[in-house]
Parts: C-alpha cells; structure tokens; sequence
C-alpha cells in the first residue's frame, strides 16, 4: 500500500517539532516545509533541517521569501525590538499574514504531491495571542482551500490539521516526548542565535519554559549565559 501524504508546515520549533511526529505516528509519509522569510531567527532554519532529518521526513523543502520588504513584525524588521516584558494586545512579534502565506504554499505543493492533508503546529491555549492560530481562522482557511483549488473542485478534499490547537504547552511537550521527539534539535527563541542559544526572556522562550516545568520534564534549552 501507498502511505498517505502530507504536507508539514515545520518551522523549527517545539510545536512544529511535535506536530511532525504525530503526522508520522498517524502513518503519514511527510513531507516538511519551513520558510526563509527574513526572519530574525534564522538559527530556527537549521533547527527544521535536523528535526526533518531524526524524524524521517520523506523531503524536507524550503522556500525563500522576503517578508521583510513590508516589515511590520519585530521578527521581520530590525528597528523593532522583541519584547521581554509582558505586553498588552497583539504582540510585535505578530508577522502579518505570516500563515495565511505558509498556508497558501502548502496547499500548493500539497496539490503537486497529490496530498490531501496539511498539518500546521497552530494553538490557541498557550500561545501569544496571534489572530492566524484560532480554530476559526483555520476552519475558514480550509473551507477556502477546497473552493479555491483544483483537488477540491475534484473531489478530493483538503484537511488543514492543527492537532495542537487545544493542548496546553505542557501536553504538547508530554505528547512529543511520548512520541520521542527530541527537543534539544528545537529553537523556539524569537531571538535565538546563530548558534541556536535562546534568550531565555521572550514570550517564546517563557512559554516553553513554562511547558516543560508543568510537564515535570527537563528542558533541554541552551541559553545564553
């Protein structure tokens, strides 16, 4: 028998990291794809290549873009700085449109593999508060996946997954190390460098500290000192 095909939005990060083996223990054959957008943390595109690379993945694609020509994110544009303080509202660190793009060039390549499903790491329990990671705007996306492409008007009907949308940041850290992922191959640091050392002061690195403390497990995090 043929596996299933699946397209896996893998940034890199914790949650991508989890969502990846999930797809795998699903009996997906996956296929990765993570993005050079001018992001701040470029130590995070080296993270997905080792994350493809453990966990099997049948290819591993990714495609450059260039959001910092609109700016608007403190990920994307140098002259705004990543938060370290508890803020109010729709964080800096918010790309704009950022996975309404990723979204769009997965259902792409998913089309092209003959893939009906794309898993995307997205939750809206703990997370920062970003409009593109609420049940509603995933459940809005599909439906226009499947009125707006050639395998839905065919029939074949295209699933966007999210299995992460309802877990707390501990369940996700205690579902992935079930499934062995290692997280010492991560980088969720908004600001991490090269080397992938995390700053260990953004809201990034705070929820993942977090997840793992309440999971009772050792997080594997370098820092810098």
């Amino acid at each position: 028998m043929t596996a299933k095909k699946a397209v896996i939005l893998l940034s890199g990060g914790l949650d991508s990291a989890t969502v990846l083996a999930m797809a795998r223990a699903d009996g997906y054959e996956c296929y990765a794809l993570g993005f050079d957008y001018g992001q701040r943390h470029e130590a995070e595109l080296l993270a997905a290549d080792r994350v493809a690379e453990a966990q099997g993945a049948r290819e591993h694609k990714v495609v450059k873009l260039d959001l910092r020509a609109i700016g608007g994110s403190a990920l994307t544009d140098d002259s705004i700085e990543v938060p370290v303080e508890e803020t109010s509202g729709i964080p800096v660190t918010y790309v704009p449109a950022r996975n309404t793009v990723f979204l769009s060039i997965a259902l792409g390549w998913a089309e092209v593999l003959g893939a009906q499903d794309i898993f995307v790491g997205v939750n809206a329990v703990d997370y920062s508060g970003y409009p593109d990671c609420r049940p509603e705007y995933i459940e809005a996306y599909e439906k226009m996946a499947n009125l707006a492409t050639r395998a839905g008007v065919e029939g074949h009907k295209l699933s966007i997954r999210a299995p992460l949308m309802q877990m707390s940041k501990a369940d996700i850290v205690r579902e992935g190390t079930r499934l062995g992922v290692d997280y010492s191959l991560t980088v969720s640091c908004y600001q991490a460098r090269p080397d992938g050392a995390a700053c260990r002061r953004c809201d990034s690195c705070c929820l993942r500290a977090a997840g793992f403390a309440e999971a009772g497990l050792e997080d594997p995090t370098v820092y810098v000192q």
